[in-house]
């Protein structure tokens, strides 16, 4: 698996994908508006929007924002992205940086390789630590945070109740190996 910055050539696996998820939402994947993305017209205008946003945010309220695809064999597998800054909702509920793997492509360390090869990109960008964040139910997300450095900070609680981790990771070499 390697990270790739998104591509107009994963628009066919990427439409698995997206059968897989029946619209739940995909963090890191910057998906606004999913009917857009049926057609190949749409889907190009789409991966041009998200590496625009490497330097100007998509909207008010939006922040600059680094987006990768995790990648197999030309199979899109899911989305991790590092936000270049935290606003109001980022530092309490979002992050740094945020991710999500396909259904199919669970429980294969890929959530834990991509965070790592991430944890170095925003090392390389500048950052001494990131903030992570991620639902109280979601424990295959905390063991990922968690397995990479995560510190837990506190938990806060979202708009619609949920229950909402925060985690700190630096960026440094020793922290990006996975712990044993």
């Amino acid at each position: 698996m390697q990270l790739e910055q998104p591509s107009e050539r994963l628009f066919t696996s990427f439409q698995r994908s997206m059968f897989e998820w029946q619209g739940a939402h995909q963090d890191g994947a910057g998906i606004r508006d999913a009917a857009a993305l049926e057609t190949e017209s749409g889907f190009a205008e789409w991966v041009k929007q998200l590496r625009a946003e490497e330097t100007i945010p998509a909207a008010e309220g939006f922040v600059t924002c680094s987006y990768y695809w995790m990648v197999e064999d030309d199979e899109y597998l899911g989305s991790i992205a590092l936000r270049h800054e935290l606003n109001d909702f980022l530092r309490s509920f979002g992050g740094h940086i945020g991710y999500s793997v396909r259904p199919s492509a669970r429980r294969r360390g890929i959530a834990a390789r991509a965070l790592r090869s991430m944890l170095a990109i925003a090392r390389d960008r500048g950052f001494a630590e990131v903030l992570l964040t991620c639902d109280a139910q979601n424990l295959a997300s905390r063991r990922v945070i968690e397995g990479s450095g995560g510190r837990p900070e506190n938990e806060v609680t979202n708009a619609a109740g949920s229950v909402i981790q925060r985690f700190w990771i630096t960026t440094d070499t020793e922290a990006a190996e996975p712990s044993r």
